[in-house]
């Protein structure tokens, strides 16, 4: 028998590794206490993914365990110890804004969290893979100073700059910049993890994502930007966009295609290793541009306004190089670009949106 835990696991990362990793054979075991809900409120809550896959995978057994509880992670790894051959970390408190508003419990979740999480692999499992959804916004604000162009939709690298080509490499520093206080959190996740796969020899990866996406994100205002913009756009909630002239450009890469990179690493661990993960140069979008999609999507016009002030350390322009990951496993390459990822979305969610929208006007 082979197991693998899944942190996170009703969330937009978690649930696709449950489905892809029980369709391989595998015994999936799932970590989630729906604090999702405790941090954006209901209409975020991920209860119904959840039971989709208690009830759907029948490889799929269900933890509601808090990842800052060291007993409790304790005795699930002992539990299923030698069996164990693969730890996704994807469990967090995703949100700059939200920890803001909370610092201490945003660093537990985050940092000790994780570290709970790899103590548990090192005393239980150390010879499994251990791959941790870390993030772009490691680097801070620093992104926010490369030379920029204002093009007619979007913000763009000045042509000329060495990160034009492909986007923003893993050599980027990120010290002496603003992170946002979500981002040291996770930051220090990050090079926990590093270290212990550089210390203890632990199968440990780094993916830094950009905008992670997919038709199972539960977007909201504070986090899920794609997701909670096509909602907006179906169900006619008003939509905030904050500065950059609403040019602000992200990659957007989409759960499926994250999954099968984890895959690949899980194949072939290279320990302490980081890389860059999302759309880069072939999925990639402006606020201006996505809108526009969503409206031709659905067929109805966005309710929107615009707030002349950007978010503290929000980025301008983020695209992602993943030519790294894509030079140690060159047989990974991204299927979804941002129409497609914003046309399944719309399939998939539309008559539960409108279903929502519904309840909370009766």
């Amino acid at each position: 028998m082979s197991v693998a835990i899944i942190t996170g696991s009703a969330g937009l990362v978690g649930s696709e590794a449950v489905a892809y990793f029980a369709s391989l054979g595998m015994d999936v075991v799932g970590i989630d206490n729906g604090m999702r809900a405790h941090f954006f409120g209901e209409e975020a809550s991920t209860k119904w993914v959840r039971d989709q896959l208690i009830r759907d995978i029948s490889a799929y057994c269900h933890y509601e365990a808090d990842i800052r509880d060291s007993e409790s992670i304790g005795h699930i790894f002992e539990h299923y110890k030698g069996d164990i051959s693969l730890i996704i970390h994807a469990a967090a408190q995703p949100s700059h804004d939200w920890a803001a508003s909370n610092p201490t419990v945003d660093f537990a979740v985050n940092a000790n969290g994780t570290s709970v999480m790899l103590e548990a692999t090192r005393l239980f499992a150390p010879e499994a893979v251990f791959i941790f959804m870390s993030t772009n916004k490691v680097y801070g604000d620093l992104p926010n100073y490369l030379p920029m162009v204002e093009r007619e939709t979007r913000w763009e690298v000045e042509p000329s700059h060495s990160y034009a080509k492909d986007g923003i490499p893993e050599s980027m520093p990120i010290d002496r910049t603003m992170h946002s206080l979500f981002g040291v959190s996770k930051v220090a996740a990050d090079l926990l993890v590093q270290e212990y796969g550089r210390y203890f020899g632990i199968k440990t990866g780094c993916f830094r994502g950009g905008c992670l996406t997919g038709p199972n994100h539960c977007g909201t205002q504070l986090h899920g930007f794609l997701a909670y913009l096509m909602k907006c756009a179906v169900t006619g909630t008003p939509y905030t966009i904050f500065g950059y002239k609403k040019k602000q450009v992200r990659d957007n890469i989409h759960s499926a295609d994250l999954i099968c990179a984890f895959h690949e690493f899980f194949n072939r661990p290279r320990p302490g290793e980081v890389y860059n993960i999302g759309g880069g140069r072939h999925s990639n979008c402006s606020m201006l541009e996505a809108m526009e999609l969503c409206e031709q999507i659905s067929g109805k016009q966005l309710n929107s306004r615009y707030v002349d002030v950007n978010r503290r350390g929000d980025h301008i322009w983020w695209i992602g190089d993943i030519s790294r990951f894509q030079q140690h496993y060159p047989e990974w390459n991204l299927q979804y670009n941002v129409p497609h990822i914003l046309h399944e979305m719309f399939e998939v969610n539309r008559e539960r949106w409108s279903r929502q929208c519904e309840m909370l006007a009766s």
